[in-house]
């Protein structure tokens, strides 16, 4: 009986060890320091491109992380919810800050001539909107949730305002979490995307969106210019 108990106790242990891996596996954490930069990617990969990707990372990756690079764990795009715009990567990145980041735009070409052909190459939709932390912050992605990204471009300021006040207060009414909020972004030419507000949103199931979603819809869009909205994971 007491090898028993013995043995029951070990399965435990490792069920819970195992559950715990699990979460932490499915679990993406990001911290960043004030005066550190945030690089959001928004990408779709040419069916050629993964074999031309091993060169990019030869030429192009070195020069990046001499100024500080850091890659951040990144999302595939399962699901355009809303807007034109059907990419398939959603990546992340940090660097040391600004002046590191737009240091490694104004040098590149000077040790990668063919910088930004490999990158047309490669893929045929890459989107960079790049934001400077006004302060330390760090959020957790889990991929067990439903993770929806949103970017809004905003057409009248003042009636912007409201609507984002009112969509916010909506995704708490609706169980939503917002994980990460960002304005204020920079684009560089040749890659822009510059959203006024972009949010990454947690559910707690596809459901519980959807019934957000339904109401989102009847919501007044007078101050509102453009929207993309696609889910993670």
């Amino acid at each position: 009986m007491k090898l028993l108990k013995i043995s029951i106790l070990i399965v435990l242990v490792v069920c819970i060890n195992s559950l715990d891996v699990h979460a932490q596996t499915n679990s993406k954490s990001y911290n960043f320091k004030k005066g550190e930069v945030l690089d959001i990617l928004i990408l779709t990969t040419k069916p050629e491109g993964n074999k031309l990707f091993e060169n990019y990372k030869k030429t192009a990756f070195p020069v990046a992380l001499k100024r500080s690079y850091q890659p951040q764990p990144g999302f595939k795009i399962t699901k355009n919810t809303q807007g034109g715009f059907h990419p398939n990567s959603f990546l992340l990145g940090k660097w040391n800050d600004l002046e590191n980041r737009e240091g490694f735009l104004a040098e590149i070409e000077n040790f990668v001539p063919d910088f930004h052909q490999q990158r047309r190459d490669i893929w045929s939709i890459f989107n960079i909107t790049y934001y400077e932390m006004p302060n330390d912050i760090s959020f957790n992605i889990n991929k067990d949730k439903f993770n929806v990204v949103t970017a809004y471009w905003k057409k009248d300021a003042e009636v912007f305002q409201g609507f984002k006040k009112e969509w916010n207060q909506m995704v708490k009414n609706k169980g939503g979490k917002n994980i990460l909020e960002l304005t204020n972004g920079t684009s560089p030419v040749g890659y822009y995307y510059r959203p006024d507000y972009l949010v990454i949103t947690q559910w707690e199931n596809e459901a519980s969106f959807e019934a957000f979603r339904k109401n989102n819809h009847k919501m007044n869009l007078n101050g509102v210019l453009n929207v993309n909205q696609f889910v993670i994971n």
